[in-house]
């Protein structure tokens, strides 16, 4: 039976209905695995590096589209809560075109800038050409890449997340087929990680628009719209903490990776790339729970019922909490074999980054309920709190950590940098929860 915002969520419901985000996200982050899982093994410890070093700057472009996705799905979700079904749709229209034109303008600037920004990254020699021809070809996808994350939100406020799941799935599988079509079978090397990257994201992007385009039964559909500038802005402040945490976790990768270069050079950066890769799966269960339920928050908060929010609350915290133990065990079981699918061809490398992803790792057990608490708050149209929590967490704290742990503790000082800068979140996120409860009425 169909899952509706409206519906009472039980422990099961609320999980069957957030799945498919979980599973979205999951199959969004095999991108980068996928990549780096062949370039290692097929091409190259040097462009395995560059790819590295060059894939947070593509990230940063494509957090618009999460940004529009989470901010703008929490307004046409209370929108819908409110009743006005026509005026949801335009706001949704809106933001996708505003994306679409975004995209293109992007795309533009960052073929012009590629390479001063690789330079500007300490890439040099091979590893700059290397990050300058992967930077190139998966620019060309990147308004595919940015619709691919606004529609991940847009798909739960419909009540179509099992259609969003079938899109990502499909282009997971683009991905992986591809890269080793392109990488292993015909030896295009990094030009051909790039191509399978672009095109599975085309794959995620345009498909979903096609959807949205026609006459379809979910709550959504692409109509014509006005420019709403009160609705832009507010998309844009609400959902900055979505932009912020993509951003920040840009910087503060590009940092890592300074760091890395400065204590184990090449095999520093290699490593943190293969940490990254798992890390992303991860915590892109985490993330997608929080696309999936931030929706229904923001339904029952426009609708009034405060006792659903307080349900929602609870069993949130207990789920978020749960996952966190089971995901820092299942991480220091696993990260032996792991390791060894992306480096084991090379016995000092993998021993580095084995030791380094079991330390990591411990940030697990609370990164969980900071990422709930900053999309909490956005689905609550609290933009300046889950801002302000996501500023801190991926980009404060880690910053500050990142610099000073390595000065007494080296290089094992770069790997606990976040389980520190996650500890330091939890204690604001905790704050917020408790001083906001009695205003949301969800305590």
């Amino acid at each position: 039976m169909r899952i509706q915002l409206s519906d009472h969520f039980t422990y099961r419901k609320l999980l069957r209905f957030v799945l498919p985000s979980i599973i979205m996200m999951v199959f969004t982050s095999i991108y980068s695995v996928v990549d780096g899982l062949f370039v290692s093994n097929y091409v190259g410890k040097t462009p395995f590096a560059a790819l590295n070093l060059v894939y947070p700057v593509l990230m940063m472009f494509g957090a618009l589209g999460f940004m529009v996705g989470t901010g703008g799905s929490a307004i046409v979700a209370r929108t819908l809560g409110q009743g006005d079904r026509d005026r949801a749709n335009q706001y949704f229209s809106m933001l996708v075109y505003a994306t679409i034109i975004g995209g293109i303008l992007i795309t533009v600037a960052g073929q012009m800038g590629i390479r001063q920004i690789s330079v500007a990254l300490g890439a040099q020699g091979d590893m700059l050409e290397y990050c300058i021809l992967y930077g190139r070809i998966t620019l060309l996808s990147l308004t595919a890449f940015m619709l691919q994350n606004v529609f991940q939100s847009f798909f739960v406020t419909a009540e179509k997340p099992q259609i969003g799941l079938f899109v990502m799935i499909a282009a997971g599988i683009t991905n992986i087929v591809l890269d080793f079509l392109f990488v292993a079978v015909l030896s295009w090397g990094l030009a051909g990680a790039a191509a399978a990257t672009a095109v599975s994201q085309a794959v995620g992007g345009i498909v979903p628009f096609l959807y949205f385009a026609r006459k379809n039964d979910s709550l959504l559909a692409l109509t014509k719209a006005g420019f709403y500038g009160n609705v832009f802005l507010e998309t844009c402040t609400n959902g900055s903490s979505e932009l912020m945490t993509n951003i920040s976790s840009s910087i503060v990768n590009i940092l890592y990776n300074f760091q890395l270069m400065r204590l184990a050079g090449e095999d520093g950066v290699a490593a943190y790339g293969v940490i990254m890769y798992v890390n992303f799966v991860f915590i892109a269960m985490f993330i997608g729970y929080s696309i999936g339920i931030a929706p229904i928050i923001g339904f029952h908060f426009g609708a009034g019922n405060r006792d659903e929010m307080k349900g929602l609350f609870r069993r949130s915290l207990v789920i978020v909490g749960v996952a966190g133990v089971v995901m820092l065990v299942l991480a220091e079981g696993l990260a032996s074999p792991l390791t060894r699918v992306f480096v084991g061809y090379d016995g000092e490398l993998f021993a580095l980054t084995c030791r380094g992803f079991r330390l990591y790792a411990l940030s697990f057990l609370v990164c969980g309920v900071n990422i709930f608490g900053s999309a909490f708050f956005t689905a609550l149209s609290n933009g300046a709190v889950s801002a302000l929590i996501s500023f801190l967490r991926t980009l404060v704290f880690q910053v500050a950590v990142v610099l000073v742990l390595p000065v007494f503790l080296e290089i094992n000082g770069v790997w606990l940098a976040i389980v520190v800068a996650e500890l330091l979140a939890l204690l604001v996120t905790v704050a917020f929860f408790v001083t906001k409860g009695k205003r949301y009425q969800y305590i």
